[in-house]
């Protein structure tokens, strides 16, 4: 036997294996790109001081505007500030904000909408880092859209506070978490309240024209959530958002007529919408938001204005303002200037402009020349090839720009056609820099994920040797734990050492990596070399013994090959990109598949539709069963529950495809209806029947909850557990259903009771969060649900003395039980009282009744999670909740086809050699299906209510299933206890 410290020293290496693994995979998956800590000044000497066409100033060139004005309204698509007069039935979402181009056609030289195409992840936080930094945030940085921390790259708001420049903002708290303490003054408000459409706006309409008329601000940035809060609520097409886009024209037109010469109106869509109002992903309709440049100063020279417009990225309005304002463009910024906006001066003056748009492009490619030299030394993620090629095309435009403007002035055709050649390598430079930023920090690192994944392998193959074979580490422990735990801390240590001799610094992912591959090898080389040593020591008959004892243990009930193979099918199928395109369509015939194999094997063994005779040998595990009329009555119910789960399981799975969504990838996909929440629905009749669908379907969960709880006796003990069972879970269904009711009408429905209503709308949700932590603490504090009632009479007939919990198992698999245990702790302790009191002799009779010690433990899971199920299918559209209960009754079906199967099957035959059980894929399947077809959000970057809650419904299906499996099997050992 392996003593304690050894024993807490093998789990500590395995899990210390583990996160190892999950380390090395993630740092070669999730992208994070190296911030570099460091601000323009206009101090900087960017400028060599011999250049005559310079000042050594970084913000050398005279700002354009002394003011601006910047109104962000998320999630403005660009389809939504277009205005198209062809289209004679508008949707809710067109021809609302005509403003944007009624200014454009009537002041051409004033004004110009463009495509503002944001970078993935379309999120409010990371869009926000984009258009102020300049730089492109990584895939990881969209978990940190839930938690916002302050921007630590230089940026805009840093650059205007430096400047002297007073920043005035409102709206959206995001940006005070992100800027904090960086404005002149900032009215922000709550921006997590998306059923909220008109708090924040309203909010800002009572101090942005004030404002704006006042003179005590260089730069007011407002930032409108309605349009955002109404997508998520209610979708695009709705009159919601016809009213919300309506509201945003007349603001947009009340603050031109209060702008002076010397302003310039940015008005700005963070990013855009799917059509459910989702946002997060890369598709189209996420990325193009729209951009307005206005001011009552001319921006365009004439003839600007019929240029074919071009899509702009978010983070080239970064040098474009803070060239236009005066400041310096922030350090870590790889945008590019929009020349157009610096081409100011009469037509025929056109060397002149071209000098402005060579000027501003300069100093753009000096400042990102010098970013990319400061970055390349502090990591080395961008190619040497490309670096050295960039750097070419630089000094070779730096030369021309030198030769063309650092002595006087030249003229005539030949020197506007280098200027415009000049500019022309400027914006190619600048292009090629952003395309392989790009494609460096979206670049995975495959060696380390398949580093990654073969630790996680080796070390999921570990812990099946110390289960599978521990007798043979607890005699070997010494060889198979100590060894390769030195060899594997020498082995990293000598890595660690040799980095710091090298390189004077130290990789601990590296070390930690070698650390772990070199233990795991030696585990393995010990391993087989004592199991090799164990057969040339043992007699043949003794081997031929063991290969016969392993035949007649193999398991009946299905090869271990069939899961295995459809198990390592789904994990090979999800390298390639056909596959994770239909990943849904394919994990439901995967699931369905397996689900018809089992009774088709049961039958193929002609054990499913007549009983098998009784063993002539005892099982090792279990009696002989009798071939009795009660038997064969038994096992006619067993089979005839398989093949009725069996059906319906499959049945149901391809009903959950009613509930799809739909991924970028998938073109020509329709979400399904059920995504759709109540609010976005026109017709009355159709929102009144879903209504009822969805309240039907929590009554449903409740019943079958507590139906189950007191089939198993568990409803009459009188545990606090069993109030939440009786009482608490039906309110928190209550509060669940009305909070659907009031979200899905119209404010303006109720009257005078729209403050009743938003009162509701808050004291609801917060009602079922306080029930649902009241419950799980109860539940937590006293779980036990179990009813005890003594005997009061003696039993007329004698029991043998050794009364067990049951008949049906063997003594030596019984005390793998702990439920047995109970019994017998209960019965002697009872028993002991009823000697002392009455002085009767033991008659063998069993001394206590224990109703629902059978599921002692999967009843306070099973009540935890149907309290979290009705929570979660609170946060979701309220048509998912007839999904919630198709997941349950998924759950229940695969586990009656596990204890059905497992009646029918040999008994004793699931012990001896390694099998992979089918009840545990099919698990894993359903668990698949549940989280791509029920709550497939729009693309793998998403990031919605229901993609924020999907790992949680998941972890529903996966307890759900295991709670009631923890039943099955206890109630199994106990059947002689009363349920």
């Amino acid at each position: 036997m392996m003593k304690r410290v050894p024993v807490l020293a093998l789990l500590l290496w395995i899990c210390l294996l583990f996160y190892v693994g999950i380390w090395i995979f993630l740092s070669g998956f999730l992208l994070v790109k190296v911030e570099v800590n460091r601000s323009s000044s206009c101090k900087d000497e960017l400028f060599s001081k011999h250049d005559s066409s310079h000042t050594e100033h970084f913000c050398w060139s005279e700002p354009r505007f002394k003011r601006a004005v910047i109104l962000v309204i998320d999630a403005l698509r660009f389809d939504f500030a277009r205005f198209d007069p062809e289209i004679k039935d508008p949707r809710p979402f067109q021809n609302k904000l005509g403003v944007l181009s009624e200014v454009v056609a009537s002041r051409p030289a004033h004004a110009r909408l463009y495509p503002f195409r944001a970078d993935a992840p379309t999120t409010t936080m990371q869009r926000i880092k984009g258009f102020t930094t300049g730089s492109l945030p990584t895939f990881v940085d969209v978990c940190s859209n839930f938690g916002t921390n302050a921007i630590q790259e230089d940026n805009l708001i840093h650059q205007l506070g430096q400047n002297g420049k007073r920043v005035v903002f409102m709206g959206d708290d995001t940006w005070e978490n992100l800027f904090p303490n960086q404005f002149h003054r900032s009215l922000p408000f709550p921006s997590f309240i998306v059923k909220d459409l008109h708090t924040v706006d309203n909010g800002i309409l009572q101090h942005l024209y004030s404002t704006v008329e006042s003179s005590d601000w260089d730069v007011v940035i407002a930032h409108f959530l309605g349009v955002d809060h109404c997508g998520h609520r209610y979708g695009p097409d709705h009159q919601a958002m016809a009213d919300k886009l309506t509201q945003m024209d007349q603001v947009i037109r009340s603050v031109i007529e209060r702008l002076q010469n010397d302003t310039l109106l940015v008005v700005l869509g963070d990013h855009g919408m799917t059509d459910t109002g989702d946002h997060g992903g890369d598709s189209q309709k996420e990325t193009d938001a729209a951009l307005f440049l206005y001011s009552p100063s001319a921006l365009f020279t004439a003839g600007q204005e019929k240029a074919l417009q071009e899509v702009v990225p978010q983070i080239d309005l970064v040098p474009t303002l803070a060239q236009l304002l005066g400041i310096p463009i922030p350090y870590s910024n790889i945008g590019k200037v929009m020349v157009e906006l610096f081409a100011l001066g009469s037509p025929e003056d056109q060397s002149a402009q071209e000098r402005r748009q060579a000027e501003a492009l300069w100093i753009n490619a000096k400042q990102v020349n010098r970013y990319l030299d400061t970055y390349s030394l502090a990591n080395k993620d961008l190619s040497p090839v490309i670096l050295a090629h960039l750097k070419d095309t630089f000094l070779l435009a730096a030369a021309e720009y030198k030769a063309l403007f650092g002595g006087p002035l030249a003229g005539g055709p030949e020197h506007s056609s280098r200027v415009q050649a000049l500019i022309a390598i400027f914006q190619q430079y600048l292009n090629q820099v952003r395309e392989t930023c790009q494609a460096s920090w979206a670049r995975f690192h495959p060696l380390r994920m398949a580093a990654g994944i073969a630790v996680l392998a080796a070390a999921c193959a570990l812990c099946f040797i110390t289960s599978d074979f521990a007798d043979v580490v607890s005699a070997s422990y010494r060889r198979l734990l100590w060894i390769p735990i030195v060899c594997g801390a020498v082995a990293g240590g000598g890595v660690a050492l040799w980095q710091f001799v090298t390189r004077s610094e130290v990789d601990v992912l590296s070390s930690l990596g070698m650390a772990a591959l070199v233990s795991q090898l030696s585990f393995f080389w010990n391993f087989c070399r004592g199991k090799a040593t164990r057969v040339f020591a043992s007699e043949p008959s003794d081997l031929l013994n063991a290969a016969a004892d392993s035949a007649q243990q193999r398991p009946a009930l299905m090869s271990p090959s069939v899961p295995l193979v459809i198990f390592f099918l789904r994990c090979a199928s999800l390298f390639t990109d056909s596959y994770v395109v239909a990943e849904g369509r394919v994990a439901t015939f995967l699931l369905s598949t397996l689900a018809i194999y089992i009774p088709v094997q049961l039958n193929w063994a002609g054990r499913l539709l007549l009983p098998f005779e009784a063993q002539k040998s005892t099982p090792p595990c279990l009696p002989p069963q009798p071939s009795t009329p009660a038997a064969s009555s038994s096992y006619k119910k067993e089979s005839l529950t398989l093949l009725g789960c069996t059906g319906f399981l499959v049945v149901s799975l391809y009903a959950s495809h009613s509930f799809h969504g739909c991924r970028d990838e998938q073109g020509g996909c329709e979400p399904s209806a059920f995504l759709t929440p109540l609010s976005g629905l026109r017709d009355i009749q159709l929102r009144n029947f879903r209504y009822l669908l969805s309240v039907s379907s929590v009554i449903a969960w409740v019943c079958l909850v507590r139906k189950w709880m007191r089939h198993y006796g568990n409803m009459n003990s009188k545990s606090p557990a069993v109030l939440v069972a009786r009482f608490g879970l039906p309110l928190v269904a209550m509060f669940v259903c009305l909070y659907w009711a009031m979200s899905s009408a119209p404010y303006e429905g109720f009257g005078n009771l729209q403050e009743v209503v938003k009162l509701a709308l808050l004291v609801f949700p917060r009602a079922v969060y306080v029930l649902f932590g009241l419950g799980v603490t109860v539940v937590c504090w006293d779980p036990l649900t179990v009813f005890l009632k003594t005997r009061k009479e003696p039993a007329t007939s004698l029991l043998p003395p050794t009364y067990r919990a049951s008949t049906g198992v063997s003594l030596q698999a019984e005390l793998q039980h702990l439920i047995p245990h109970i019994y017998q702790r209960m019965r002697k302790s009872l028993r002991a009282g009823e000697r002392e009191g009455t002085g009767r002799e033991d008659d063998g009779q069993p001394t206590v009744e224990a109703y629902g010690l059978g599921t002692v433990y999967s009843a306070p899971l099973l009540l935890v999670l149907a309290q979290l199920g009705l929570v979660l299918a609170m946060l979701h559209p309220e048509g998912l909740m007839l999904s919630f209960m198709l997941l349950l009754l998924q759950a229940c079906a695969i586990l009656h086809m596990h204890s059905a199967a497992t009646s029918l099957s040999t008994p004793g035959s699931r012990a001896g050699c390694f099998s992979v059980s089918w009840s545990a894929v099919l698990m894993s399947l359903g668990t698949v299906v549940f989280h791509l077809l029920v709550f497939s959000s729009a693309g793998c970057l998403s990031v919605s209510w229901s993609a924020v809650l999907m790992s949680l419904g998941t972890v529903v299906f996966h307890l759900l299933v295991f709670s009631s499996a923890v039943s099955l099997q206890d109630v199994s050992l106990c059947p002689g206890l009363r349920c």
